[in-house]
């Protein structure tokens, strides 16, 4: 079957060590099920998969991706929840969680193999691809606002880097909950095309905001994180899903323990989580926006995008 695949890794040229080829089918596995893959859509985790990070040289070849929506042998159309291991389902309870393309192969493929605790209903209302969107990116932004920032109407959150599959997804669904959404980004378009999305104010990184914030989104790591804890209020919740830039350093400890703020770490989201956000955004009306559908053997155009950080919304591959 075509996938896009880690053949070697590359932490200076992330892009040199992806290929697109034929790779073996999924091996059957009791209590797993086989999905034919409609859509995916890609990560910074693929690029840093790319890079060796959480990836070993006697795993290669991998096949990338933890995002995807299709159909199973039965003819049901389902999204995957990537985290697995979590609850034992499939894998027992000793192995510890993993996403795809982590542990076992991804979902950049023409087919895909995941527990079948994993599957969650795919609702009619949503293309292949938009569903393709859900499961990382926008499961972790309804997390990272309403389980570990409890945002509620009215509260203030500062999203850093506009443009992403998160960030876009935290204005999306910020403005739907009535929160105050401001957004970064070093890009005047996109600082644009966030206002028009629902964000209350968009600045330069760095640049001042209208008011103190209550949580904080971060996902980019070094390059903001200096500015993502002078940005809250006493008391404020920092949320952070990534550090696409780098770790941060310092750290900033005396800010965080004079003014009592609360750092929590995110992971994408739990799998009722997930049925609930694909719920609301039936309601709502909501669809994650996708920046670019390629089909999967042009899958390294869709990479050099994503590493480019030319995209706003999510880069999908249909298969």
């Amino acid at each position: 079957m075509l996938a896009a695949y880690a053949a070697r890794l590359s932490p200076q040229d992330p892009l040199s060590a992806l290929e697109v080829g034929e790779q073996p089918e999924p091996a059957a596995r009791e209590h797993w099920s086989t999905v034919d893959v409609r859509a995916a859509s890609l990560n910074h985790h693929d690029l840093w998969s790319l890079r060796g990070v959480g990836l070993r040289a006697e795993q290669l070849p991998m096949i990338l991706g933890t995002d995807a929506a299709g159909v199973t042998a039965d003819g049901r159309e389902v999204v995957l929840h990537g985290v697995i291991g979590a609850t034992g389902h499939g894998v027992g309870p000793g192995e510890r969680r993993s996403l795809p393309s982590e542990h076992y192969p991804g979902t950049l493929a023409e087919r895909v193999a995941v527990p079948t605790w994993n599957l969650v209903p795919k609702p009619a209302e949503l293309s292949f691809a938009e569903a393709a969107c859900v499961p990382t990116a926008w499961l972790t932004a309804y997390t990272m606002l309403f389980t570990a920032g409890r945002a509620a109407p009215g509260t203030r959150v500062l999203v850093q880097g506009a443009g992403g599959g998160v960030s876009t997804a935290a204005v999306l669904l910020g403005a739907a909950a009535g929160l105050e959404v401001f957004v970064t980004s070093r890009d005047e378009a996109k600082r644009s095309r966030a206002l028009e999305l629902g964000a209350a104010s968009a600045v330069e990184p760095g640049g001042r905001l209208p008011a103190k914030v209550d949580v904080v989104l971060e996902t980019v790591g070094a390059a903001t994180w200096g500015h993502s804890v002078r940005s809250l209020r006493p008391g404020g919740t920092l949320v952070v899903a990534g550090a696409t830039s780098g770790d941060a350093s310092p750290a900033e400890l005396q800010r965080i323990f004079f003014l009592e703020l609360t750092v929590a770490g995110v992971t994408m989201g739990s799998k009722e989580d997930l049925g609930a956000l694909l719920n609301l955004l039936v309601r709502t009306g909501i669809r994650p926006i996708v920046d670019t559908e390629l089909p999967l053997a042009r899958a390294a155009e869709g990479f050099a995008r994503l590493e480019a950080g030319a995209q706003f919304g999510k880069i999908v591959l249909t298969a």
